[in-house]
């Protein structure tokens, strides 16, 4: 997948790459200004970027969370972003109608967490031929990803890397294991979401809540353990996000991070 990603983009580049973009689409001109932005920040430091925004919210506390302004409408958003900027997109998917849906859009199909052991929604999004992430479940060992990778690549698709979000860690909190990023990287490339192995799910409010403050700390952790890429939900005001600001990262605070990372990736090469 590596390599799939550094023929689009930055060919040169031995840095980590970067998942980045508000948790789902909220607008074209909310996500062209944050692609924007996180563009002149990637080409600033050479990593490899990827622009990331849900198109639909189907893992929801409460029927009446926010889900999307509109399917088609984000997909559409998707591909401008893509084609304006020449950069790869990507998106979560759901279902197994979703996966060809996307794919007509998208670069990149997600697996979510709580899907990732559905065998007919990996293969489906395999099929479509575009790169797919894997996000490790919560209820998961590193170990056991090695079979969901299986499932990808026995559909004929070797365009596979796993996303490492967390284990649960009691009812409302979630910790990550940098044991297992060694260990998943026999199997895939190895994407750390900083932001969503922040969350702090089921609260009693039926919202989740997050640690933002802790986000440097844990993509520190995640570069020098020799994660490949680093996965950031950002946004220009957090507070007012329609999905996740309680774990996202604000836009203007993405440069000093980024700029942190690249030195430690810079060290350990």
């Amino acid at each position: 997948m590596i390599q799939y990603l550094d023929n689009i983009q930055h060919k040169d580049s031995k840095n980590f790459f970067l998942i980045a973009g508000p948790c789902i689409i909220e607008g074209e001109d909310m996500a062209l200004r944050i692609a924007e932005k996180v563009i002149e920040l990637t080409n600033k430091y050479n990593i490899p970027y990827i622009f990331k925004g849900s198109f639909k919210k189907a893992n929801r506390s409460r029927v009446d969370s926010f889900t999307s302004i509109g399917e088609e409408k984000s997909l559409e958003i998707l591909k401008k972003v893509g084609d304006t900027f020449n950069i790869p997109t990507t998106t979560d998917i759901h279902e197994n109608e979703h996966a060809a849906l996307a794919a007509q859009y998208v670069d990149v199909l997600q697996i979510p967490a709580f899907l990732v052991r559905q065998t007919d929604l990996l293969v489906a999004a395999a099929k479509t031929g575009k790169c797919v992430t894997l996000k490790k479940g919560q209820f998961l060992s590193p170990e056991s990803m090695k079979f969901a990778v299986q499932k990808v690549t026995d559909s004929d698709n070797q365009k596979v890397a796993i996303i490492e979000r967390g284990n649960s860690f009691g009812y409302t909190d979630l910790i990550v294991d940098y044991r297992g990023i060694p260990t998943m990287r026999e199997y895939a490339p190895v994407i750390l979401d900083v932001t969503h192995s922040l969350q702090q799910p089921n609260q009693s409010s039926g919202v989740t809540g997050g640690r933002p403050d802790l986000i440097e700390t844990v993509a520190k952790a995640g570069i020098a353990v020799g994660a490949d890429g680093i996965f950031i939900e950002t946004h220009p005001t957090p507070e007012t996000a329609l999905s996740d600001g309680a774990n996202m990262l604000r836009l203007d605070l993405l440069e000093d991070l980024l700029q942190k990372l690249t030195r430690i990736r810079e060290s350990i090469l």
